[in-house]
């Protein structure tokens, strides 16, 4: 997606040869025209999917995966990655090891908003390593639905996570696919 590759060349900024930063629009600030734009792509590119739920992991992909969702005309779920005290029945989680924290944590599903009649799409901010994705995956399949595919609005393309979920049979969609970034440059895997 072009537009979003040059705002993250124009906004974004590489911290070294594994952190970028985008929270000028994506997490910590949000451009909701570019959220918009970024939720009709990933509907375009898994129209013929049979999505009927969108599922995210709470926080930065809330935005992407609602526009998707609002796009689609489906729910969105969302995973949480803490416990809540109010939640304890009808949940499912799994640990999952946090790249950008370095450290684990555990990812809640509330499980009645995901039935075995479903076909997931999984949207999230970025995807580097895929523990995360992963994790996600595990509670949807748990819970009984399937995988539609899964959409990243930034893939670390360098790092392992792209190419195990597509070795494990999943459809992913990177919108801006990072082949290599180091302090103050970036570069796209299709360029």
């Amino acid at each position: 997606m072009e537009e979003l590759k040059q705002r993250i060349l124009r906004d974004g900024r590489a911290l070294n040869s594994e952190v970028l930063l985008v929270d000028s629009f994506l997490n910590h600030q949000v451009d909701p025209r570019l959220m918009q734009k970024i939720g009709m792509e990933f509907a375009r590119r898994f129209r013929e999917a049979g999505v009927t739920k969108i599922a995210t992991i709470e926080a930065s992909g809330i935005a992407p995966a609602t526009m998707t969702a609002l796009e689609m005309g489906v729910s969105m779920v969302i995973l949480k990655k803490s416990v809540s005290s109010i939640l304890s029945e009808g949940i499912l989680q799994t640990e999952v090891f946090s790249f950008t924290k370095n450290k684990a944590y555990q990812l809640t599903l509330k499980s009645q908003f995901i039935s075995p009649e479903d076909r997931v799409l999984l949207i999230d901010d970025f995807l580097a390593n895929g523990e995360a994705a992963f994790g996600a995956i595990r509670l949807i399949e748990r819970a009984g639905a399937r995988i539609a595919g899964v959409g990243a609005v930034i893939a670390k393309a360098f790092q392992p996570g792209l190419e195990k979920l597509r070795k494990a049979g999943y459809a992913v969609e990177a919108l801006a696919p990072v082949r290599e970034m180091r302090e103050g440059r970036i570069l796209f895997a299709d360029d």
